[in-house]
């Protein structure tokens, strides 16, 4: 069966101290909270914050995750972080090809197949995102482009590789703009997803994939959307910068 996977992402928020703080809040919560046992939780700190984070999680229930990744293996490459720096503290996930990303910092799909290709090689699960943008959605592509970002950031990948992989669908339209996916949206895309991961590398492997939701979920609307066949969790923003939102999104299961 495949995980059932919460993974925050405290984008770039907290001080050290704050960050501290969460962290301590999120293991308290955690010793007096029982999740279904196929539930993972993910947190995904500012990269200051990874140390941190990977050495707390040794006593925890959760695991440590990055925001990001270089898709260089190593060098001349001021800023950037690589997934060998990840592995070294044993970080378990990445996320890449975040909406924020793709729209600020310009990364294409193929800079996401290049990061997927450092994490895989380093034993660092991917948590690839897609999802389209208003324009998108209101011009009825977004099937269209939910296609091609997986195609050209997966699809390379043979079918033992795949699995590794967990898929994150973001419907950018609905983050921060007052609009709502709902849970019928969601699952459509989703259902669309394991349907092209099918097709690629059959039935028996896609459903082997975890999918999370990043439309802004949060404690009142998680266990709706949790409900839907094809929703496996969320990757959790706002929400997740507080140890009570973010374990109740856990407790949805």
């Amino acid at each position: 069966m495949r995980k059932h996977i919460v993974a925050g992402n405290w984008k770039m928020n907290k001080t050290f101290e704050e960050a501290e703080e969460l962290i301590d809040n999120l293991m308290t919560t955690l010793e007096n909270t029982e999740l279904a046992p196929d539930t993972l939780m993910v947190v995904c700190p500012p990269f200051p914050y990874l140390e941190m984070c990977s050495e707390y999680s040794e006593d925890s229930y959760f695991l440590p995750g990055a925001q990001n990744v270089s898709d260089q293996e190593s060098g001349a490459y001021t800023g950037e972080v690589s997934a060998a720096m990840l592995q070294s503290l044993e970080i378990a996930y990445c996320i890449v090809g975040h909406s924020e990303r793709r729209a600020y910092y310009g990364e294409t799909d193929a800079t996401v197949a290049a990061k997927v290709d450092r994490l895989l090689a380093h034993d660092i699960h991917p948590i690839v995102c897609c999802g389209e943008v208003l324009q998108e959605r209101e011009d009825g592509r977004q099937l269209e482009v939910v296609e091609r970002q997986i195609r050209e950031g997966l699809f390379h990948l043979s079918a033992e590789q795949i699995t590794e992989v967990v898929v994150a669908y973001e419907p950018v339209w609905a983050i921060g703009t007052g609009k709502t996916a709902t849970p019928a949206q969601a699952q459509e895309i989703h259902a669309y997803i394991r349907s092209l991961l099918a097709k690629q590398y059959g039935a028996e492997m896609a459903d082997k994939i975890s999918i999370l939701y990043g439309g802004s979920c949060k404690p009142s609307n998680a266990r709706e959307i949790f409900a839907q066949p094809d929703v496996d969790g969320g990757l959790i923003g706002g929400a997740a910068l507080n140890a009570e939102d973010f374990m109740a999104i856990a407790k949805a299961f």
